[in-house]
Parts: structure tokens; C-alpha cells; sequence
């Protein structure tokens, strides 16, 4: 059996995320269909993780198995040409077959986008918040390191998810400054449904309210999600890269 590995560009904004889903459009589900027309053959596309509605990709990683053996130029040519303008395979590439995109990757990395001016070109890859030019950044760092280290991130993450646990080890955290956008980047072995922007959002209200550390500590501790902040809209976030 044959294993292909793909990597996956997308803008989130007309679907229902990645996962597929009844009666929804879906990022896996486009490149499922389209996979089966080149090859004729209906395949099971095993992404790295989901992203929700809205949530963009930068990095996005994909396998799937077949017993059809791919010219990978032509196929991947054919297969961006079938894919709508908002989604692009970036390379692909024949790998082992044990390789499984979701459980052997060991880091993944998303990107949270802030926009302090209202631009046209902003507005689908960030989220308009003028207010985060005053923010002290400083603070917003130290904060966040808080939460660098394994804990349990129920607080972070939305009620009844299909998870065993809410174990997550994070790696960095850092925000930067770029012009007129604000970056938030955060690296860990694995996220919860709805962390990243519960996190950017916490972290954030904590800063403009002058709370301290003790703050998202009290929040881990009480693994309960009404105890951390609001989360951030979908139109900022980006799976940025995953490691393997």
C-alpha cells in the first residue's frame, strides 16, 4: 500500500472546518472528493488535528493510503486545479506507510493574528482590535509563560469535547509586534477544541485588567471553562506548522 503525504494551505472563512461533517462544507471533505476524481478511488484522508469553522491553515499536514501508485508532480498539479481557489496543496510527497499525520506528530504550532487599523486585506486574516496597540507586551509575555510547561487545560477548552484528557504540554509561547499586525505564536505537543483562542483571550483580559500570574493559575486549577476569559473570533487563527 502506497502513503502520501500532503501539505495543506486554506482559508477557513467558507467552511465548517477541516473535519467533515454532515449537511457542512469541509476542507477534508473538498479534498477527499477531489482526491477520488483524480484516482478514482475513495480514499481516508487522516489529517494532523482539526481546526474549527473559520480557522485558517498555513501548515496543515495530511495522509492518506491507496493502492494506486501517484505521479506526484501530475497529481498534485491535478488536485490544486480541482481545489477551490481557497485551498492549495503546497507539496507532497510519498512516505512510509506506517505514517500517520495525526499520531506521529510530536509539536504543533499556531499563530494568532491582531490587526490594529482597518484594512480590506486584514480582514479575513485577523482580527480588527485597535486597542491591542496599548497593550503592555511585556506583561502579555510574562503572563503567558505561565502556561508553558504540561497542565490540564480543561479551563481552555469547550464542554464536551470527545477527548480522554485535557493533559497538554506547552513548549513557547511569544507574542511580537510587526507594523500593524500583532502576532501571538504558541507551540505544544497537542491542543483542546477551542484552547488557542480561549488562551489568546484570557491572557489578553488579564493584562488590561492588571491581573497578574496568580490569575491563569486560579483558572488551571479550577479545570472549569467559565472560570478562563472569552475566546478570540476564528478569522485570527492559523495552524501554523506541525512537527514530526
Amino acid at each position: 500500500m502506497n502513503n502520501y503525504r500532503l501539505t495543506i494551505q486554506y482559508c477557513g472563512k467558507n467552511y465548517s472546518g477541516w473535519q467533515i461533517q454532515k449537511n457542512a462544507d469541509t476542507v477534508q471533505q473538498q479534498i477527499s472528493d477531489s482526491i477520488q476524481i483524480v484516482i478514482q478511488e475513495k480514499v481516508n484522508l487522516i489529517g494532523s488535528g482539526r481546526t474549527d469553522a473559520g480557522v485558517h491553515a498555513l501548515g496543515q499536514v495530511a495522509n492518506f493510503n491507496t493502492s494506486t501508485e501517484i505521479d506526484i508532480y501530475k497529481f498534485q498539479n491535478s488536485l490544486n486545479s480541482l481545489l477551490p481557489d481557497d485551498i492549495a496543496i503546497t507539496k507532497m510527497e510519498q512516505v512510509d506507510e506506517k505514517f500517520h499525520s495525526r499520531f506521529d506528530a510530536v509539536k504543533r504550532s499556531y499563530l494568532y493574528i491582531f490587526s490594529k487599523i482597518k484594512s480590506p486585506f486584514y480582514k479575513d486574516y485577523s482580527y480588527y482590535y485597535p486597542p491591542i496597540e496599548n497593550i503592555n507586551f511585556s506583561e502579555l509575555n510574562r503572563i503567558c509563560g505561565t502556561l508553558i510547561g504540561e497542565h490540564d487545560f480543561t479551563s481552555f477548552s469547550r464542554k464536551n469535547t470527545d477527548t480522554k484528557n485535557n493533559i497538554c504540554k506547552i513548549y513557547s509561547t511569544g507574542w511580537q509586534k510587526r507594523k500593524n499586525l500583532f502576532v501571538f505564536k504558541i507551540e505544544a505537543n497537542r491542543f483542546l477544541h477551542g484552547m488557542v483562542r480561549t488562551i489568546v483571550g484570557t491572557t489578553l483580559f488579564a493584562v488590561e485588567k492588571g491581573f497578574d500570574e496568580n490569575y491563569i493559575k486560579d483558572i488551571l486549577e479550577k479545570k472549569d471553562r467559565e472560570a478562563a476569559g472569552r475566546a478570540v473570533p476564528a478569522e485570527g487563527l492559523f495552524l501554523f506548522k506541525v512537527k514530526y
